[in-house]
């Protein structure tokens, strides 16, 4: 499914609200002046106020990283497929239990991936 090719300067967050930070490890290739995204880069989420019931409490359980799941199957950066939204990912906790994917809210729109 095409979409736009994602980047550092795309706006997303985890499915809680926290701020989903992509960092990319090879900023050879850019889009709109900033790195292109491709699917072994780290999505940080900051601020994720998840919770999980345990008996009869909670426990924090803030969604930390992002596992981007599928990329372009046409375009590569670096021999990596790049990253596209609408995404294929999962946001996860420290015990690396899925907290759902990634919301994007804003990213660029001129260059599109397949």
């Amino acid at each position: 499914m095409p979409g736009p090719v994602l980047h550092t300067g795309a706006t997303a967050m985890c499915p809680h609200g926290g701020q989903l930070n992509i960092v990319v490890a090879s900023p050879r290739v850019v889009v709109n002046g900033m790195p292109a995204a491709v699917i072994t880069d780290q999505g940080l989420v900051a601020g994720c106020p998840f919770q999980v019931p345990v008996g009869a409490g909670t426990k924090p359980q803030p969604c930390v990283t992002t596992k981007w799941i599928v990329g372009a199957t046409r375009v590569m950066a670096g021999g990596m497929p790049v990253l596209i939204n609408p995404c294929t990912a999962l946001c996860l906790s420290a015990e690396q239990i899925p907290g759902g994917p990634p919301v994007i809210s804003a990213s660029q729109t001129r260059v599109i991936a397949t």
